[in-house]
Formats: structure tokens, sequence, C-alpha cells
């Protein structure tokens, strides 16, 4: 029985986003490697990505670029939260 043929993949990712994906690997008992193989096969099984991709309507990009511009509101307490929006 010979041995599988294997291919090298490069990428370009965010250190910060590397390293946190990375400790989740860990904790599950998976390097890079394997999540990315991982990854792989579950794009062949289920012939497209394992997960919804949806693009974001205006409303959802608007909160986006807020939260990530630091402009969110904040509650003294969750029942102010839940007092403000009627719940």
């Amino acid at each position: 029985m010979g041995t599988a043929k294997t291919e090298v993949i490069h990428a370009r990712i965010d250190s910060t986003l590397k390293a946190r994906a990375e400790a989740i690997f860990e904790t599950l008992g998976l390097n890079a490697s394997d999540a990315i193989r991982l990854f792989y096969a579950q794009v062949t099984l289920a012939n497209g990505l394992p997960f919804p991709v949806k693009i974001p309507n205006a409303e959802t990009r608007e909160a986006i670029q807020d939260a990530e511009a630091g402009n969110l509101k904040r509650y003294g307490s969750s029942q102010e939260m839940f007092d403000e929006l009627g719940l």
C-alpha cells in the first residue's frame, strides 16, 4: 500500500486570529494542520461551506461598524436594557 500524496498550503492570516484559533484547536486536541484537514473534509462532505455564509444587510453592517468604532450603548444593568427595549 502506497503512501498518500500530500500538498502544502500557505496562507497569510492575522496573528491575533491565528493565536485565538490555535488556542481553541489545542483545547480540542488539534493542531492547525488537523483543523485545516477537518475543514477540507467537511467542505467535501457538505459539497460547499459547512456553515451558512450571508452578506449582512445595511442595518447589520452599520451595527458592525459602530461596534468596531467603539460606539456602543452601555447600560447600568441588564434590567435597564430590557426596560428600554420594552422587554
